[in-house]
């Protein structure tokens, strides 16, 4: 019989706090960013979809001066060229230990826990759900990710969860129509 898990009911108040704080969006990327399909082509070459919206939202929220990074297990080529794309320049990947670069981004930006965010959707998320300020799972996570996020998202990863956390942190800073602005490519 599978595990329960139950999450706390959490306040929109207690969300919008947290928010008002975050200096840092930390992503996984394999069901976050994407929709967590890896494809294959008949040479071996990885492909990734990526969700052109949350990319705005990446950019609306740099824009804005809030710090992206990505720490992911996985390594692909593909997530440097999107990186790169979007102006993410902390890219963690082949991250056994997701903790330790946390650690790094923390120390680098002199960060408390409270002021980082991050987004998951896998159980080796969890200790960084359970260190940051604002933990997120994204709608379509395992049961037990949710259970340690403060917020998940309605809509699932790679299908525009990114851009519903970041129009909620720029709601939460009412920096939204500030950093809309500019023609970048997303």
């Amino acid at each position: 019989m599978p595990r329960v898990f139950r999450k706390k009911k959490t306040s929109k108040e207690t969300i919008i706090s947290a928010a008002r704080s975050i200096k840092l969006l930390i992503l996984d990327v394999d069901g976050v960013l994407t929709d967590g399909s890896i494809i294959l082509d008949n040479l071996g070459n990885e492909l990734k979809s990526f969700h052109v919206r949350d990319g705005h939202g990446i950019k609306m929220l740099m824009n804005a001066g809030i710090r992206v990074a990505i720490i992911t297990g996985r390594q692909s080529k593909v997530v440097d060229i999107r990186a790169g794309e979007l102006g993410i320049r902390d890219v963690f990947q082949k991250c056994y230990d997701k903790t330790r670069a946390y650690r790094e981004l923390a120390h680098r930006y002199s960060l408390d826990d409270s002021e980082i965010a991050y987004v998951g959707d896998d159980i080796v998320d969890i200790p960084l759900l359970e260190k940051c300020g604002l933990p997120v799972a994204v709608a379509d996570a395992e049961e037990e990710v949710k259970a340690c996020a403060l917020l998940t998202t309605r809509r699932a990863g790679g299908r525009g969860a990114v851009r519903e956390l970041c129009d909620l942190l720029l709601h939460a800073k009412a920096l939204k129509k500030d950093s809309a602005s500019g023609n970048a490519q997303t």
